[in-house]
């Protein structure tokens, strides 16, 4: 099943209060798509920037892994905002904005934490293929018994 949209330019429409709550509604749906961080804080003892998010996790990234950001100086490390909804660094002086979902994938360690996490919730969730396949087994006496090496 296929959607098709049409595009539509509204430019110079005017912004209506209903307008105005639909696409508020249309956010908040699409809310959790994406790293969104909530706070930003650099620590200059570890020299690593630390993201904060809603449920109150965070993650700590040194700044020395990433060009970008080993080369500013710890003044403009300490302005470093948060920009793009919580997507991505921002350092206006410098123009500078890196999204936070590139720094985090641009870390071996955190990809393969992140990929041992999507097999985890992967393996975990049900479909009538795994129902199916799991009593087709069971009807045929189940697992194989493992040999005995002698």
């Amino acid at each position: 099943m296929t959607t098709t949209v049409k595009v539509q330019s509204r430019f110079d429409e005017p912004v209506t209060q209903e307008s105005l709550a639909k696409a508020i509604a249309r956010g908040r749906q699409r809310g959790g798509e994406g790293i969104h961080a909530t706070a930003l804080q650099y620590l200059p003892q570890l020299q690593s920037l630390l993201f904060g998010f809603a449920d109150h996790s965070a993650v700590a990234l040194p700044v020395r892994n990433y060009p970008e950001l080993a080369a500013l100086d710890d003044a403009e490390l300490q302005a470093l905002t948060l920009g793009f909804g919580g997507s991505a660094l921002c350092l206006e002086t410098r123009d500078l904005h890196i999204s936070i979902a590139g720094l985090v994938s641009a870390s071996a360690p955190l990809m393969d934490m992140a990929a041992t996490l999507i097999a985890a919730r992967n393996g975990r969730a049900t479909s009538s293929a795994k129902t199916a396949a799991a009593r087709s087994n069971g009807r045929k006496g189940g697992r194989p018994r493992l040999a005995t090496a002698l």
